[in-house]
């Protein structure tokens, strides 16, 4: 195949001429880079995660709260390897506990290409979606030393309903077998900050507790030593607002929700971490306008 194969799409865009699935060519093309204290405790610290957003996506999933750079590709400009390095430098140089590339996976080669040149000396955090393309993932090896994957769905009609994402149980699994490879078991540091190794979030959606549930057991069964990040910040956003064949996700996750998936997680003896749902706010949702460039003053 010619053409674009990063993703599990494999859409076979040639983008040095055209968008792929994800909306974007081929200049790497960020949206903002700043502190993060948002994140997992080992993974924000004290001093915050050096967090880059990068615009487009190959999931696009339709309630995303960062939608107006994963599917609207509003903000953000073009990097070169050069500023993209000096970008990362400029985060180490504030303190940031690590380099996290959030949704990377469309610019991986742009951003292994960039790692090769100049490996920060933090750890570096791929924060992607979790279907991810194995092969992809294995031409990061080396450069990447924190994997911190979604495992959204176990219910694929679910997945293509709200992901347009075919068979993304397995291809999420076959993902995080690959990461958890690479990694081996975590790493902490003395401050208890993650310096190697894979945490996996999943979002608890609203009506969908039973997806949240078997996903769980998935994890349970597959990869009981990896720390499961549950989230509960669920905000109706992007599309589901406009369409209704969203109806059933446009709310927030109730109280009972988010204790029956709790309950359930407690239940499989899973270590990690559980977001409160006073995180389901859309003021938590960054700043994207860094890097546009600014409106001329009309005459």
């Amino acid at each position: 195949m010619t053409g674009c194969a990063l993703c599990p799409r494999r859409c076979g865009a040639n983008r040095a001429v055209s968008r792929g699935y994800c909306g974007s060519g081929e200049k790497l093309r960020i949206a903002r880079a700043a502190l993060h204290f948002w994140e997992e405790p080992p993974v924000s610290g004290t001093r915050g995660s050096g967090a880059i957003f990068f615009t487009g996506c190959s999931l696009r999933c339709a309630f995303c709260q960062n939608s107006t750079i994963s599917a609207e590709n509003a903000h953000g400009r073009d990097f070169d390897t050069a500023e993209f390095i000096a970008l990362m430098q400029s985060l180490e140089s504030e303190g940031a506990h690590n380099i996290n590339l959030v949704t990377p996976t469309h610019f991986a080669g742009q951003i292994a290409a960039a790692l090769r040149q100049y490996k920060p000396r933090v750890p570096v955090v791929y924060n992607c979606g979790g279907y991810e393309s194995a092969e992809t993932l294995r031409s990061l090896e080396g450069l990447v030393d924190v994997y911190l994957p979604d495992f959204k769905y176990a219910d694929d009609a679910l997945a293509v309903r709200l992901s347009n994402a075919p068979d993304y149980r397995e291809t999420a699994r076959r993902a995080l077998l690959e990461m958890v490879r690479q990694t081996g078991e975590n790493v902490y540091d003395g401050d208890g900050l993650l310096q190697r190794g894979v945490i996996v979030r999943h979002l608890i959606l609203p009506a969908h507790t039973r997806n949240s549930l078997a996903v769980l057991d998935l994890l349970a069964a597959e990869f009981p030593a990896v720390p499961v990040s549950l989230m509960a910040q669920y905000v109706p956003m992007g599309r589901v607002p406009e369409e209704a064949q969203f109806a059933d996700v446009n709310r927030r996750v109730t109280a009972r929700e988010y204790s029956k998936v709790l309950d359930h997680m407690m239940a499989l003896g899973l270590d990690g971490f559980c977001q409160e749902r006073s995180a389901a706010k859309a003021r938590y949702v960054p700043d994207f306008t860094q890097f546009d460039e600014p409106c001329e003053e009309e005459a």
